[in-house]
C-alpha cells in the first residue's frame, strides 16, 4: 500500500498523461514548420521533475493529540512539494494513545507506527526507524497543531542547497501567536539555547523546538547515539549533532496555542535538559573524528604547521 501523500500521487499522474502527450506533439512539430512550442517545453520540464522526483518522509510523534493531528496532517503541502520535485510520505508515530489519534490518521490514509514505551524519545526512535532507504529529506514536527506544516518547503531549501546538513525551526525568532509560548518557558528557552551556543557553538535560536529537517544521512548516523526517553531527546540532538560535526542553522517559525493538554513537567523537563547540556560536553562518538573540536581538521589545510608542531592526527 502507498502511503504517498495524494496530491503527490495526483501529480505523478498528470505528468504521465503529459509524457503521452509531449509524444503527440513531438510527432505535430515534425510535420509542421519549425517554432518554439511552448506546451512542449512546459511539459518536458515537468516529466524531467518527475523523473528526479526526491522524496521527503515527514514524522509526526503523537501521544492522544485527536484535536491537532488532523489538521496538522492537512496542513502538509504536499501539492506544492510534488511541484517543487517532492513526493512525501507521512508516518504517524503512536505512543500509546488512548483518544481517536489512530482513528484520524488511518481514516486520512497514511501509515501509522505504535511505540509501546512511553516517552517522545522513544517515539521518535521510533520513527527514525521506520524511515525508508529512498528518503532524501526528514522532516519532523508534533501533532498538537502548534507547529505550522505548510512551512516546511522553507525548512527543505537549505538542504536542497547544501547550505547546511540541519534546519531548526526558531519559535523564539519567529512568530509567537497569542499566549503560545509563556513567559516563563520563554526565559527558560533562552537561557537553555545560550548554554548551547556558548558550549557547542552551535548556530541555533531554540534547542526546545519539536521541529526539525534532517538530510537523510544525518539520521543515519544520529539515531544509534539517541538515548533520551522524553522530552530531553531535542537537547540530546542538537548537542550531539553538534559533536557529529554536523551544520546546524535555524528558520523562523509560526508558533500556535496547542490543541488539547500539554504533557510538558517544565521544572522536571528543565533539568533533564542542563544535565543533558552538561554531560553531553564531554561526550563524543566512537571512532568518529570531530570537525569541530579536533585539531587535525583544523590545520588540515597547513601539513607543515602540523609537521612543525608534531601534532597528532589521531587525537
Amino acid at each position: 500500500m502507498s502511503y504517498l501523500c495524494k496530491d503527490t500521487l495526483k501529480t505523478i499522474k498528470k505528468n504521465t498523461i503529459e509524457t503521452r502527450i509531449d509524444k503527440e506533439l513531438d510527432l505535430l512539430n515534425q510535420l509542421s514548420y519549425p517554432f518554439i512550442d511552448r506546451r512542449v517545453s512546459d511539459r518536458r520540464v515537468s516529466d524531467r521533475r518527475k523523473a528526479n522526483l526526491k522524496k521527503i518522509t515527514i514524522l509526526i510523534p503523537c501521544y492522544n493529540e485527536e484535536k491537532g493531528i488532523g489538521k496538522v496532517i492537512d496542513d502538509v503541502p504536499c501539492e506544492k512539494l510534488a511541484h517543487l520535485g517532492y513526493q512525501t510520505e507521512i508516518i504517524v508515530i503512536n505512543n500509546n494513545s488512548t483518544d481517536n489519534t489512530i482513528k484520524i490518521a488511518y481514516e486520512k490514509g497514511y501509515k501509522v507506527v505504535s511505540e509501546k514505551k512511553q516517552g517522545k524519545g522513544n517515539a521518535i526512535r521510533a520513527g527514525f526507524k521506520s524511515v525508508s532507504n529512498d528518503t532524501d529529506y526528514v522532516v519532523m514536527l508534533d501533532g498538537d497543531n502548534t507547529y505550522k506544516a505548510k512551512e516546511i518547503p522553507r525548512f527543505i531549501e537549505p538542504l536542497e542547497n547544501d547550505f547546511c546538513d540541519i534546519i531548526v525551526g526558531s519559535r523564539l525568532e519567529g512568530k509567537l501567536n497569542g499566549d503560545s509560548l509563556s513567559f516563563s518557558h520563554r526565559v527558560a528557552n533562552w537561557f537553555f539555547t545560550f548554554l548551547t551556543r556558548r558550549l557547542y557553538l552551535v548556530n541555533t535560536t531554540d534547542i526546545c523546538t519539536g521541529y526539525f529537517a534532517w538530510k537523510k544521512e544525518v539520521i543515519d548516523e544520529l539515531a544509534p547515539h539517541i538515548k533520551s526517553d522524553g522530552f530531553g531527546i531535542e537537547a540530546e540532538m542538537i548537542t550531539k549533532m553538534a559533536r557529529l560535526g554536523f551544520k546546524i542553522f535555524s528558520v523562523p517559525i509560526t508558533y500556535d496555542k496547542r490543541e488539547g493538554n500539554s504533557k510538558l513537567s517544565p521544572y522536571l523537563d528543565g533539568l533533564k535538559i542542563i544535565w543533558i547540556l552538561l554531560k553531553n560536553i564531554t561526550w563524543r562518538p566512537k571512532g568518529k573524528v570531530n570537525k569541530t573540536f579536533n585539531l587535525s581538521w583544523r590545520f588540515k589545510n597547513y601539513p607543515d604547521t602540523i609537521k612543525k608542531h608534531n601534532l597528532d592526527l589521531e587525537t
